[in-house]
């Protein structure tokens, strides 16, 4: 399973996964949706064997200066990482489909076009957010915003609980 924003993958057609630059891509399903909150889980139809999860930390003890890392894909440019601090938390954001965010994390590390949807990372490589977006687009800088991940966790929670679901209704009706 992969988290990820809802305004990345929630008008697709088709989805592609790429985890390193020597493998292929991976073709991925949407598992479902929070378009409100920004946040879509995705899964792998046929995932390698050797693919390890990043470990999930928490964010309500984040703290103002401490250190952070944003993973993504900006400009179309893969593999990127970036490093700065947490600017501030509890900040309340509109989303790219203009639904008001509440209490996400104000970083300086980079979050461009293609950042969205990556792991926001604590020093100890956790996801301490999930990357969403930046205001003003690209003329402003130090203003990138993540969804912390203490308040993903049970949306994430909910949409996979709703995905297990969904697949017991269709082997009930014999649809699997």
């Amino acid at each position: 399973y992969i988290v990820t924003n809802y305004h990345v993958v929630g008008k697709a057609d088709r989805l592609t996964v790429t985890l390193n630059q020597e493998e292929a891509d991976w073709e991925a399903t949407i598992v479902g949706v929070d378009p409100e909150n920004d946040l879509a889980v995705i899964k792998i139809k046929e995932p390698p064997a050797t693919l390890t999860a990043i470990k999930m930390g928490e964010s309500e003890n984040l703290r103002i200066g401490q250190a952070v890392y944003a993973i993504g894909n900006p400009f179309g440019f893969d593999h990127t990482l970036t490093s700065g601090i947490i600017s501030a938390l509890n900040r309340n954001i509109k989303s790219s489909n203009g639904v008001l965010m509440e209490g996400t994390i104000q970083t300086d590390a980079s979050i461009n076009p293609g950042n969205s949807g990556g792991a926001l990372l604590n020093v100890r490589g956790e996801v301490v957010g999930i990357n969403s977006n930046k205001i003003g687009g690209s003329t402003i800088e130090g203003m990138g915003y993540a969804i912390p991940i203490s308040n993903a966790k049970p949306i994430i929670e909910e949409l996979m609980n709703r995905e297990t679901k969904d697949k017991e209704k269709k082997k009930k009706k014999g649809y699997l």
